[in-house]
């Protein structure tokens, strides 16, 4: 199974450049839709079968406040001070799991991974 993936604007360059250097298809918001909304960003992510990638904890309210319709996952990465690795690790470590990811906000704080599931269409 190939999951691609948007790294939203907040992602950090280097973990971007690991997950492509890992073989993943990751499209990046800075490189083809600098300043673009939250709700572009989803809607790109749907066109183009993309999970989201970013440390944007505003994502989940377009899609269960407004109805934006959902990306095939969402990846909020809800921490501090992180090594400059760490995003990438947490997507590489999470892609063998993509049927447990996929549908889902997964939240993931620290060591801890919550998930919520997406709102189907309407």
């Amino acid at each position: 199974m190939s999951i691609a993936l948007l790294a939203n604007e907040n992602w950090p360059r280097p973990a971007l450049l690991a997950l492509r250097a890992a073989g993943l298809d990751v499209e990046a918001v800075t490189e083809t839709m600098p300043r673009a909304s939250d709700a572009q960003v989803l809607r790109h992510a749907v066109a183009q079968g993309r999970w989201v990638l970013t440390f944007d904890r505003d994502y989940g309210e377009p899609v269960f406040a407004r109805s934006v319709p959902p990306p095939p996952a969402t990846v909020y990465l809800r921490q501090g001070a992180y090594a400059p690795d760490w995003p990438a690790q947490v997507v590489l470590d999470l892609l063998p799991r993509a049927d447990w990811v996929g549908g889902h906000l997964v939240v993931v704080s620290g060591r801890t991974l919550r998930r919520r599931a997406l709102p189907g269409p309407t």
